[in-house]
């Protein structure tokens, strides 16, 4: 590795928890692991009290003062962005910024924020950013829009920690729910839209009415009781298992002793963070064609592919599968080795590192006579 770097990763505190979740400190602490010196500013930081304790602690003193050699800033046109920008020209460091993407456009507020930040340092942050990390391809498609150039632009999946979530787990979930034989797995929200009602009646017609397979729904949402109803009309209703909301610290065994992981999203609203754990855990994924799914799930390698909404589509690919124990293993090891290699957070703070090293000596400076530059004072934001 070259020389250790003072990376300071700002965080957008109106999109944090519904977009990026868990990525600057995950990342955050990776990147101090590889030798770097690594600080969250704007938000809650890493979860465990040890790591708080780290080169990840929050500092209330400003970025600028941390005397940081890159800066990492979540959501190209938030406040976070432009404080981003405004310090890495003053300090004239490079600046890269990680995109989430919106999970939808169509409420108020987000659409509000965006339009904020466009009219107000929009052009500014892009004039700046030596490079945008976008966490899939329907957050890249959203930085294309937006102005930044594409040779700028890399798509990088969140990662995912492959010693947690790997093989060969137990769970006691299989014990306290009486859970025995295959598993069709689904986790995430029960709602209207997640696709639900696809994965049902496929199941229905081509799992249902056989003893050595269930569908295991691990999540809440408020079309429990519709999607409940339409399991009784199929007559499904002995093969089907609510977990309700499953712990975090419970996945990773979930993952593991279950045959297989299906994700029937209908939109971009599902963006695979499961896909990832299940992947690391070696178990084979069944995912709808979307763009933010099919970055992640290689067709008849690690799994398979199928239309959004195509109740027969689904039910092929299920009674494909549930008949393939061979082709099933081969997944899961396909599935286990890109994780390993592609998704591991060592890997992303890796290309976080080179990203950073190829864009330093190049960072732009400030000018006397940026619109923006006494807007607001960045040690303030």
């Amino acid at each position: 590795m070259s020389s250790p770097l003072r990376i300071a990763l700002l965080l957008n505190p109106f999109t944090l928890t519904r977009q990026s979740g868990d990525h600057a400190p995950e990342l955050a602490r990776e990147l101090a692991e590889q030798g770097h010196v690594a600080r969250v500013f704007g938000g809650a930081g890493p979860r465990d009290a040890a790591a708080r304790t780290s080169a990840h602690e929050s500092d209330s003193l400003g970025p600028r003062r941390f005397a940081p050699d890159a800066i990492l800033a979540y959501d190209a046109l938030s406040p976070a962005a432009w404080l981003g920008a405004r310090t890495a020209r003053a300090l004239a460091i490079p600046l890269v910024l990680v995109e989430a993407g919106s999970r939808s456009d169509k409420g108020v507020f987000s659409r509000a924020c965006l339009a904020v930040g466009e009219r107000l340092w929009g052009p500014y942050v892009r004039r700046t950013a030596a490079a945008l990390v976008a966490l899939d391809p329907v957050a890249r498609a959203r930085a294309l829009i937006g102005g930044f150039p594409e040779e700028r632009v890399i798509v990088m999946p969140p990662g995912v920690d492959p010693d947690v979530y790997r093989p060969g787990l137990s769970s006691a979930l299989v014990q306290r729910h009486g859970l025995s034989g295959r598993i069709l797995l689904y986790v995430g929200k029960v709602e209207r839209g997640r696709g639900l009602d696809t994965l049902v009646q496929a199941f229905a017609r081509a799992l249902g009415q056989r003893d050595d397979w269930s569908l295991v729904i691990a999540g809440e949402g408020g079309a429990r009781a519709e999607l409940r109803a339409a399991i009784d009309r199929l007559g499904i209703g002995a093969r089907v298992r609510w977990l309700g909301r499953v712990p975090e610290e419970e996945l990773p065994g979930l993952f593991s002793v279950s045959t297989l992981l299906a994700v029937p999203a209908l939109d971009d609203a599902v963006r695979g963070r499961n896909v990832a754990r299940a992947m690391a855990c070696g178990l084979p994924v069944i995912a709808s064609d979307r763009p933010s799914l099919r970055a992640l799930v290689e067709p008849d390698a690690s799994g398979l592919l199928v239309p959004s909404g195509d109740v027969v589509a689904w039910t092929e690919a299920l009674r494909r599968a549930a008949m393939s124990p061979d082709a099933r293993r081969r997944w899961g090891r396909r599935g286990r080795d890109i994780a390993e290699r592609r998704l591991s957070w060592s890997h992303v703070a890796r290309t976080f590192e080179s990203l950073i090293q190829s864009a330093r000596g190049t960072a732009v400076a400030a000018v006397p006579d940026e619109a923006t530059a006494g807007a607001l004072n960045p040690e303030r934001v």
